[in-house]
């Protein structure tokens, strides 16, 4: 199983940026995927997650309203939309992945998820 993430760099307060997290070896379409965040000396965090179906998300209180969680169950891929940046996320952003029934619901705790990609770093200068 890989998850790899990019679309991390370097943005001014106030910008956006879009991470992509691609998948191989798993059954997309049957894992709930979800974002966490480690920024340095921090524990990691979470940041958003979204059911294998798309049809709902969760998000972290401190990034509601500025990031948006999708997926595309046809590129086995999960994107994070975030705008409004804030010197505060930056980190290094990281996907993870949990196999699930359709009836699970989605989870917020890093030890929830089974799978996790390298991450990529988010930088927000001030």
């Amino acid at each position: 199983v890989q998850l790899q993430a990019s679309g991390g760099g370097l943005v001014q307060a106030g910008g956006s940026l879009r991470l992509s997290c691609a998948t191989s070896g798993l059954t997309f379409g049957r894992n709930h995927m979800a974002w966490f965040r480690q920024a340095p000396g921090k524990e990691r965090e979470f940041v958003a997650a979204i059911h294998r179906n798309g049809g709902s998300t969760l998000y972290a209180d401190s990034v509601k309203g500025r990031f948006t969680i999708s997926r595309e169950n046809a590129k086995n891929t999960v994107y994070l939309q975030m705008s409004s940046l804030k010197p505060e996320d930056t980190a290094v952003y990281l996907c993870a992945a949990k196999g699930a029934i359709l009836t699970s619901v989605i989870r917020n705790k890093v030890g929830d998820y089974d799978y996790w990609g390298q991450g990529t770093l988010v930088t927000v200068s001030s």
